[in-house]
Order: C-alpha cells, then sequence, then structure tokens
C-alpha cells in the first residue's frame, strides 16, 4: 500500500481559500477543507488549532493573491492608474465571493485605512503617479485615496450583485474621478 501524501500547513491553506472563493467564506470548516484535500479532519485540526485561525490565514493569502492580481498591469489602459482601478473592479466582478471575504467580513484587520493606502505595496502607484500628475507625495495620497474610494464602491456594488458590469462606465467614472482630483488639485488646491 502506498505511503499517504502529507498534508501540509500551506496545502490546508490552500484548500481554504479555494472554498472561500467557490462557495464562499462562511463554508470554511474543518470539513469543507478536508473534503477538499481529500483526507480527513485530522490535519487541519492539527496544524490549527481553531477553525478561526484556518480562515485568519486564508484572508491573508487571499489578500496576497488581491494585490497581485490588481497590480500586475499589462498596458491594456491608457494610463496606470486607470488599469489597477479596472482590475481592481474586474477582481470583483470575477472573485465576488473572495471579494466579499476581504473587504465585507470581519477578517480584514489591517488596521486603518490610510495605513492600506500608503502601504508598501502601493509604493510603485505612487512614484508614478506623482510622476503622472507632478504632485508631491501628500496630494499624490489624496487623489489616490478620492479614485480608490470610487474604485471601491464600484467593485462593491458589483460583488453584491447591486449593479451590472458595463466597463465603458466604470473606466468613464473611474476617468472622471482622477481628472476631477487632479483639477482640484491643480486649479484650487482644494485637496
Amino acid at each position: 500500500m502506498p505511503a499517504k501524501a502529507k498534508v501540509t500547513k500551506e496545502m490546508i491553506i490552500d484548500a481554504a481559500l479555494a472554498v472561500a472563493r467557490r462557495e464562499g467564506a462562511e463554508n470554511i470548516n474543518a470539513r469543507t477543507v478536508s473534503e477538499k484535500l481529500g483526507c480527513s479532519t485530522q490535519p487541519v485540526l492539527y496544524y490549527f488549532k481553531r477553525i478561526e485561525d484556518v480562515r485568519i490565514a486564508a484572508h491573508k493569502k487571499g489578500s496576497e493573491f488581491h494585490i497581485n492580481y490588481v497590480t500586475d498591469l499589462s498596458g491594456k489602459y491608457e494610463r496606470p492608474m486607470l488599469e489597477m482601478g479596472m482590475r481592481y473592479i474586474q477582481f470583483a466582478v470575477e472573485e465576488k465571493n473572495l471579494f466579499q471575504f476581504l473587504f465585507h467580513s470581519n477578517y480584514y484587520t489591517s488596521g486603518q485605512l490610510s495605513d492600506w493606502l500608503t502601504g508598501e505595496n502601493l509604493d510603485s502607484v505612487f512614484s508614478v503617479l506623482k510622476i503622472q500628475t507632478k504632485a508631491d507625495t501628500q496630494q499624490a495620497y489624496r487623489i489616490f485615496s478620492q479614485i480608490f474610494f470610487v474604485t471601491h464602491g464600484i467593485a462593491s456594488l458589483l460583488a453584491n450583485n447591486a449593479m451590472v458590469y458595463d466597463e465603458a462606465y466604470c473606466i468613464k467614472t473611474l476617468s472622471n474621478a482622477y481628472f476631477g482630483a487632479m483639477y482640484l488639485m491643480k486649479g484650487k488646491n482644494l485637496l
């Protein structure tokens, strides 16, 4: 009889993330994760004392997946900020369950929104934005945060089936937010 494959902690986290993506995070439990792995619940309960810890680990891995998805720019859109916003929205359309888990659950524990918006994962975005807009760091942050609020609002509505995805509408809305923030910064310095 061949030896059984060893289940690792990383495999459990991947399986929990797969459950969240397919069925929703509320369905992450020892049984669903072990079924995904084709094993008993014993390995899940060995590595994680509480199923809550599995959900937290899956949320962290899902967040990393989301950041990589959003920042993997291909040049499809005319401006990097527009492409990043559109990728954020497309993620909500393609990964509704995961988007809800990441942003509409109690597992988002990354502190203040301002911490996330200025985190190291966005350093390259701020560099590009500062060059494009000829803005200083504070102005770039304000421009980005205004665009982010509009983008996240659209993505949330889409992830919750409160609107139908329309690429042209999303592009126009994000462009208006970008140019509106630019106008305020340059014209009236109200940002």
